[in-house]
């Protein structure tokens, strides 16, 4: 008997890659008590490393990702709720 075909899609594992990232930094400057949207904005916006907290690795994490594609996923995600 043949096993079912199990497909898997690279771009949900990207965005759910996105989304591990992001949570991540998010708790390590609420945990480190930054405003985390007003750092994480400044981030997206300048690029600038220093708007996320060493602190947990994140800023390690969050320079993992590309801002193009986090745009995307942000975009995305707001329009469809």
């Amino acid at each position: 008997m043949q096993e079912p075909t199990i497909s898997f899609s690279i771009h949900d594992d990207k965005e759910r890659e996105i989304k591990e990232i992001l949570t991540a930094v998010y708790d390590a400057l609420r945990q480190k008590g930054y405003n985390p949207i007003n750092q994480i904005v400044g981030y997206i916006l300048s690029e600038d490393p220093t708007y996320i907290t060493t602190y947990g690795n994140a800023r390690s994490l969050i320079r993992k990702l590309d801002r193009d594609e986090l745009l995307q996923v942000l975009v995305k995600s707001y329009l469809a709720n």
